[in-house]
């Protein structure tokens, strides 16, 4: 534990150690010494600076100030030009796409910072067409593996359906694309994709090895796994999960941050917490047997979710906002990936997070011991219960890192960002394309309206909501170059180092506490 603790008190060190050093380097002894013999000089200069400028303001104070005032009304005039959602329509008619909406990108700004280091996975992720490129036969291939297929031609998008997917994912993933183009008018360029919006990854690397293989078909997906090929896209809750009252991510995380200051870290519970649908996954209904009993208290507070009965009553007991009652929270997956990973993290809580088998677009970069505390997925109960009795013995440790997570959700995780990773992954996916894209004989059109406007209720809002009603006025930022080969194996050595440092830790732990 002591070695830990070591490691949290190196970063702080480190840390100060660098603020220090950048003032040390002015050099305080010799500014005493400055001020007293230039303070005179200072004085003068600043007198005749004055006196010129207002000489010069009085020649041209006219022209200076109409300039400012144009550049100002324009500025303002420019932001505050909105498009919302326009339904004139009888909602039993097809709705009409207006063709008022910008169609050029006119950003204010000639340089962009350069995207969060997890954008470097979209290199990753489309590495097995670099080669060879894709082909209208791999998008044909590829159409029993999807839900939809996406075109994007001229900046207007075409969508062709291909089976009904599970409650609305499909429409609220399309709802996302869809914003993007408002966001960035004409900068999407013509492509062509498919898209599957389910669980399971579906281009396992297994069936594409072989003499007689086939190159793999490009299918966008919500999640990846080493196994698999799936690129890996934003998933539609950023867009808000109606079917759960789960709104779309800007607003969640505003309630989240203010639902977090309710109850400060020290006063919270001190166990691990978890909430959800425990029968959608073996894991999950194993972690059952780590909440607390009459026979054994792991640490552990479970408590299921039966979405059914909660919609029955109006999702009162499911607000994300009420769940940072606990000094730990915990992650598993469902299914396969899940969607809870930032709701989580963005408690403050520390976050125990069962090692996971899938991944989302974005925790690829998350860092263990510094975003959260691993957990294996043999020993949960276990390994959870030492967790605990290290965070309660570790406050400041615990709280640190608790907030370092939240901290990477909210400033790498904001919906800018969420766009900018849908647009350079576009953009990328576009170049490695051998056909020019065209609009499929049986897709149609879509815009804003015409999905928005024929919902109801939160379905509707939600949209609403999260409607981008202006083109940005900033650039997307600037893609990171790809990993280096030996960069992806040291972090997931540095990763399975500090695994087994934990796991020491713990094994010293359990000795001790043996009767």
């Amino acid at each position: 534990m002591a070695e830990h603790v070591k490691i949290f008190q190196g970063i702080r060190a480190y840390g100060d150690e660098v603020i220090h050093g950048c003032f040390s380097k002015v050099g305080v002894g010799r500014l005493k010494g400055l001020v007293s013999t230039t303070t005179t000089f200072i004085f003068f200069f600043f007198l005749l600076l004055i006196a010129a400028l207002l000489n010069w303001m009085d020649i041209r104070g006219t022209s200076i100030g109409q300039s400012i005032f144009n550049s100002r009304t324009s500025k303002t005039y420019h932001e505050r030009i909105e498009f919302p959602l326009n339904c004139s329509n009888s909602v039993n008619l097809p709705q009409t796409c207006p063709e008022n909406y910008p169609s050029v990108f006119q950003p204010q700004e000639s340089s962009a910072r350069t995207c969060p280091d997890y954008f470097r996975w979209i290199h990753q992720d489309l590495k097995q067409w670099k080669s060879s490129g894709i082909t209208e036969d791999m998008i044909e291939r590829g159409k029993p593996s999807a839900d939809f297929r996406l075109v994007i031609v001229n900046g207007k998008a075409y969508v062709e359906k291909y089976k009904k997917p599970y409650q609305t994912r499909d429409v609220f993933t399309i709802w996302g694309i869809l914003q993007l183009l408002r966001l960035y008018p004409g900068k999407v360029p013509d492509l062509d994709l498919l898209f599957y919006s389910g669980d399971k990854t579906m281009i396992m690397k297994r069936d594409y090895k072989g003499l007689n293989a086939t190159s793999p078909p490009p299918v966008f997906h919500y999640c990846g796994e080493k196994a698999a090929l799936d690129i890996v896209f934003p998933d539609w809750t950023f867009w808000g999960w109606a079917e759960v009252n789960i709104k779309p991510w800007e607003e969640t995380l505003r309630a989240i941050k203010k639902g977090r200051e309710r109850i400060k870290w020290e006063k919270r519970e001190p166990y691990a917490y978890w909430k959800g649908n425990p029968y959608v996954a073996k894991d999950r209904v194993e972690l059952l047997k780590c909440n607390l009993s009459d026979k054994n208290d792991w640490n552990v507070r479970i408590y299921k979710q039966d979405w059914g009965k909660e919609s029955q009553q109006g999702f009162k007991h499911s607000k994300l906002e009420d769940q940072c009652s606990h000094r730990y929270k915990i992650y598993i997956e469902g299914a396969t990936w899940s969607v809870s990973e930032k709701y989580i993290l963005a408690c403050d809580s520390m976050t125990l997070l069962i090692k996971p088998k899938y991944c989302d677009f974005f925790s690829r970069s998350m860092v263990s011991m510094q975003h959260y505390w691993p957990i294996r997925r043999k020993n949960k109960c276990r390994d959870l219960k030492f967790a605990v009795e290290w965070g309660n013995n570790h406050p400041r440790e615990a709280q640190a890192m608790g907030k370092a997570g939240s901290k990477f959700i909210e400033e790498t995780l904001t919906m800018r960002n969420v766009y900018d990773y849908m647009f350079h992954l576009l953009n990328e996916y576009s170049k490695l394309l051998k056909f020019k894209p065209t609009i499929p004989s049986k897709a149609h059109r879509v815009c804003a309206e015409s999905v928005a406007c024929l919902q109801k209720g939160l379905w509707k809002d939600f949209m609403v909501q999260s409607m981008v009603k202006s083109p940005s006025h900033k650039l997307p930022c600037a893609l990171p170059p790809p990993f280096e080969p030996q960069a992806i194996q040291a972090s997931l050595d540095r990763e399975d180092k500090i695994t087994r440092q934990v796991e020491t830790l713990e094994t010293e732990y359990w000795k001790k506490t043996k009767p």
